[in-house]
């Protein structure tokens, strides 16, 4: 038996998104827990998967050791609409930006959404250091070993050239 969507219903498309968490002041861990929390309950999204906990230290950056996980989810939000969204949370964790790579307690970054490539003042898809950070790389392949990157290819191959930055599991 199929079932045939009536035209008034509506569509139920929604986008895969990954999601990179990092957090390293303050109970890094439990804002870390907190950010998949609320984005299970983040109206217009579906959390589908978290990735382990990572430790690193800072890349271009001072300050403790970060916490660090991807988190996958299906959206039927647009891009920007994703991203208020993320930087609402990070204002909900206290977060400042008083410059580029400070410590923070909580930082969400739309990684990739679906096969999209966006590319505007306030938005970079996918995200503009992607290839380049292992702790965004190792949990994205937990998540995803076979996951491609748009306009790059397949996110393995780049795991090579991050050999050298310190990661560990927690």
């Amino acid at each position: 038996m199929s079932i045939i969507a009536k035209p008034d219903e509506g569509s139920f498309a929604f986008t895969i998104a990954y999601i990179g968490i990092g957090a390293n002041l303050g109970d890094a861990r439990a804002n870390v827990a907190d950010a998949f929390e609320r984005l299970q309950k983040l109206a217009g999204c579906t959390l589908m998967a978290t990735s382990s906990l990572y430790r690193t230290a800072p890349i271009d950056s001072s300050g403790d050791d970060y916490i660090n996980a991807v988190a996958r989810i299906a959206t039927t939000l647009d891009a920007e609409a994703l991203l208020r969204d993320l930087h609402a949370i990070e204002q909900a964790h206290g977060r400042e930006r008083p410059y580029r790579n400070a410590p923070r307690t909580l930082d969400l970054d739309l990684l990739l959404y679906g096969d999209t490539v966006i590319d505007t003042p306030a938005l970079s898809v996918p995200h503009p250091r992607i290839t380049e950070r292992a702790f965004v790389l190792v949990p994205l392949l937990e998540l995803a070993p076979a996951i491609h990157i748009p306009g790059h290819g397949a996110a393995q191959d780049f795991l090579a050239a991050v050999a050298d930055q310190g990661i560990s599991a927690l």
